[in-house]
C-alpha cells in the first residue's frame, strides 16, 4: 500500500483512501496520536467497541466515536467524503464552490455548503507575530465597484461610498506569510489595533499614503504615493499584499460570486490558508488540514443559518 505521504495527484488520493475503514484508521493516528482520550471529560481510560467505530469512556461512561468534539461532529457524511471535500477545498488555489464540491464527493448542495464552511473552521491563521519586512494594505468586499483606493476609502469610513462593502485588511512578511482580517473599518484605530497585534516592534511596513498608517512610531515606515501613479521606490512596494488580493478577488467574483458579511472571515481563512502553503506538498497541505480539524470545535448547522 503506498505511504500517504507520497501520494502527489488526486489519483494516488483516492487510491490510498480507498474505503472507510482507511480513511477511519488515519483521522484515529492523527487525532490520538499521544495516545486515546474521552473528549467529553478528557480521561485517558477508554473501552473500544468490538466494531471499532465507537468508543467509552471509563469514567464518565459516555459513548463517543472519531468524529466527536471535531468540526465533523456527529456528522452522518462518510469520512471518505469529507476527506475528498478537505482535498478539493485545500488543493484548488481559487477556492471550490458549494455546488462544485457537492458534485464531486456526491452530496447535497446544502450539505456542500455546511462541509465547505466547517472545513473553513479548521484553516485558522498561525498565532503569533510578524517580524521583519511587511507589506500592508486594506481591500473592499462586496456590490459592484472595484478594490476601493483613494478618495473611495474616506467614503467608505463614513459609510457612504462603502455602502454594503465589507472591509479587509492584510499583512504580507516578505518571507511569504500572509495575515488577513475583516475589520470595522480601514480608520486609524482598526488598523493600528490589528498592526499591533500582528506585528513586532522594530519590523519594518511598507503601505500606501492613507493616513491611517500615520503614528505608528514603534516601526519603520516606507511609504509609496498610489495616487501619484507610484508603486515602487527601491524596496518598498506593496505589490506581494495586492497580488493575494487579486487572487482573493478571482475566487471571489469566478467562483463563489458572493461572500456574506457573516461567513467573511471563514473565507478569509480558506485563501489564507492555502496561500501561505502554497509551496507546500499536497499531501502535507492535506494532513496539516486534518489535524487542524481533530483539534477544532464543531461547527452546527443553526449557528451557520441563524
Amino acid at each position: 500500500m503506498k505511504n500517504i505521504f507520497e501520494f502527489k495527484t488526486l489519483a494516488e488520493f483516492l487510491e490510498y483512501f480507498k474505503d472507510e475503514e482507511t480513511c477511519r484508521e488515519h483521522f484515529a493516528s492523527i487525532r490520538f496520536a499521544n495516545g486515546e482520550y474521552c473528549p467529553h471529560c478528557g480521561h485517558t481510560e477508554v473501552y473500544t467497541f468490538s466494531n471499532g467505530k465507537r468508543y467509552r469512556c471509563a469514567k464518565c461512561k459516555q459513548d463517543f466515536t472519531i468524529k466527536t468534539g471535531t468540526v465533523f461532529g456527529e456528522s452522518k457524511v462518510s469520512l471518505k467524503k469529507w476527506f475528498i471535500a478537505i482535498y478539493l477545498l485545500s488543493n484548488t488555489s481559487k477556492g471550490i464552490s458549494s455546488v462544485q464540491l457537492a458534485k464531486h464527493v456526491g452530496v447535497t448542495q446544502k450539505t456542500g455548503w455546511f462541509m465547505d464552511h466547517r472545513i473553513r473552521k479548521a484553516m485558522t491563521q498561525n498565532k503569533g507575530q510578524l517580524f521583519g519586512r511587511i507589506e500592508a494594505d486594506e481591500t473592499f468586499i462586496g456590490g459592484l465597484s472595484k478594490n476601493m483606493h483613494k478618495d473611495k476609502r474616506e467614503a467608505a469610513i463614513k459609510g457612504t461610498g462603502g455602502t454594503g462593502k465589507a472591509a479587509i485588511f492584510g499583512m504580507k512578511s516578505r518571507d511569504g506569510e500572509v495575515r488577513a482580517k475583516v475589520v470595522p473599518s480601514v480608520g486609524m484605530a482598526d488598523l493600528h489595533k490589528e498592526i499591533k497585534e500582528n506585528v513586532a516592534e522594530g519590523s519594518t511596513i511598507y503601505t500606501d499614503q492613507w493616513v491611517a498608517y500615520r503614528g505608528l512610531t514603534q516601526y519603520k515606515r516606507g511609504i509609496v504615493n498610489h495616487s501619484a501613479r507610484q508603486y515602487v521606490v527601491g524596496d518598498c512596494h506593496t505589490n506581494g499584499i495586492e497580488s493575494f488580493w487579486a487572487l482573493f478577488k478571482r475566487g471571489y467574483h469566478g467562483v463563489y460570486h458572493h461572500m456574506s458579511k457573516k461567513h467573511l472571515q471563514r473565507y478569509v481563512e480558506e485563501y489564507t490558508y492555502r496561500f501561505n502553503r502554497r509551496k507546500s506538498e499536497m499531501q502535507e497541505v492535506f494532513s496539516g488540514l486534518v489535524q487542524s480539524i481533530t483539534e477544532s470545535t464543531r461547527l452546527p448547522y443553526k449557528e451557520l443559518i441563524k
